[in-house]
């Protein structure tokens, strides 16, 4: 079990109350259990995440639209799992909404783990989104810096030339111009701060 895994399954633990049904939803290798657990009425939240985590990390493609609404979740750790199993799902649909969560300006105060998504599925959508959602992001007193710096760390990953004029546009701004200076510097050609 890896990092992620131990810590969705401490918190889910906790939520649930150490119910029964935590355990078989942990252990279950019945696939169609954990897709029962989605689409059943009624199941507690712990109880979707968990099937839905599972499913997608075992690249069970049924769990594509409830990880998406978990990604745009309001709770950031519930976004966080849902992005490293959708990273793992190999759904083609997830660089597409991924992008539309990261570029929906009324829910950008939930835009980080989609941003941070886009830039580890390294998708043609990639690039394209997070330069939207960077060059919303600055105008003076934008609150949403981390979702801005997310950007500019992913752009800068993806090396993408197509970056080049928001990352200097974020020159501009005194709390990016660190990072915008470490991205550019990642970008094809020469770049001189």
């Amino acid at each position: 079990m890896d990092e992620e895994s131990r810590t969705l399954t401490e918190r889910l633990r906790r939520e649930s109350g150490a119910a029964p049904e935590f355990a078989e939803l942990l252990t279950t290798e019945d696939r169609d259990r954990l897709v029962e657990t989605l689409t059943a009425p009624g199941r507690p939240l712990w109880a979707r995440e968990l099937a839905a985590f599972r499913l997608g990390l075992a690249g069970d493609r049924r769990a594509f639209e409830s990880l998406v609404l978990l990604l745009n979740h309001r709770d950031p750790q519930r976004c966080a799992s849902a992005a490293y199993a959708l990273a793992r799902l190999g759904d083609p649909r997830t660089a597409r909404a991924a992008a539309a969560l990261a570029t929906n300006e009324l829910r950008v105060a939930y835009a980080l783990h989609p941003v941070r998504l886009l830039t580890t599925l390294r998708a043609p959508e990639s690039v394209p989104a997070l330069i939207t959602t960077l060059r919303r992001r600055l105008h003076p007193h934008d609150p949403y810096r981390r979702v801005a710096l997310a950007c500019i760390e992913g752009l800068g990953a993806l090396g993408d030339p197509r970056a080049r004029p928001v990352l200097e546009d974020a020159l501009a701004h005194p709390a990016l111009a660190e990072a915008a200076v470490r991205a550019l510097a990642k970008l094809p050609g020469t770049y001189r701060p």
